[in-house]
């Protein structure tokens, strides 16, 4: 009799261990009963039907997706490889496991797909310039494709684009070209305050006909101080008159 009571023990207990389960905060359990879905417990204890019962857990955590290079050929024809990273968690376990055959692989299927689709409708200046902008879409089309399969996809980031080598080097020059456009276009503007300040300059000079001969004067002292050897300037009859006149009185 010793022997069939710990046989007996033993079913018993292995029967225990297969109806309970424990679930972790994220963890969720798609419950089968006789193949039908039977519902979704968790998390914590929860207690199984022998026999009956299947389980299958699902985890509600962020997954993060990378998605693998695609080729892709943008709308102005620029053959690119582009690859990205995709954020998306479950949000109804049941429809995960009874919608889709195996949501992983679906949703990187579908994100390498819509990946391809929608970079191709852009340019390739428009990809890298509103690289945002394109973020935003992918991640609306996959979330909406996903949807039906009670996954939210949260976030799609695009990681690298690999430019053939020709097409850096024509970047690289655009580059250049439009640097020394803003350096041509800066030294011209400063060209035109110049000008600007010098007719200023000469309107006031021109309300004095003093301040012409004073300046006139202070050329002569800057050109004497910066050079040794002997320089000969044409005097203005204006300054000579002047001296004139001012001996003049002085004799007087």
């Amino acid at each position: 009799m010793g022997i069939p009571i710990i046989v007996l023990v033993f079913f018993v207990i292995m029967i225990l261990a297969s109806a309970i389960r424990v679930l972790r905060e994220y963890e969720r359990a798609v419950i089968f009963r006789l193949g039908r879905l039977g519902g979704v417990k968790g998390p914590g204890l929860i207690i199984l039907i022998p026999i009956i019962d299947r389980m299958v857990k699902v985890s509600l955590r962020v997954i993060v997706m990378d998605v693998a290079p695609q080729d892709v050929i943008t709308k102005d024809n620029v053959s690119i490889k582009v690859n990205a990273v995709v954020y998306f968690r479950v949000l109804h376990a049941d429809r995960a496991i009874v919608e889709v055959e195996d949501f992983l692989y679906a949703t990187t299927q579908l994100a390498q797909t819509t990946l391809r689709s929608v970079l191709g409708q852009v340019e390739l200046d428009q990809l890298l310039a509103e690289r945002e902008e394109i973020n935003q879409n992918l991640q609306r089309i996959i979330d909406e494709q996903t949807d039906s399969w009670g996954i939210k996809v949260t976030l799609v980031e695009i990681k690298h684009v690999d430019l053939p080598v020709e097409m850096q080097r024509a970047i690289a020059k655009q580059a250049e070209a439009e640097r020394e456009r803003r350096a041509k276009v800066i030294h011209a503007l400063g060209e035109q305050q110049a000008a600007q300040k010098l007719l200023e300059a000469a309107t006031v000079i021109s309300q004095n006909p003093v301040t012409i001969q004073l300046r006139f004067l202070q050329t002569l002292t800057e050109v004497a101080t910066e050079k040794n050897s002997t320089l000969i300037f044409p005097i203005p009859i204006d300054i000579v008159e002047t001296l004139s006149k001012a001996l003049r009185k002085a004799g007087q």
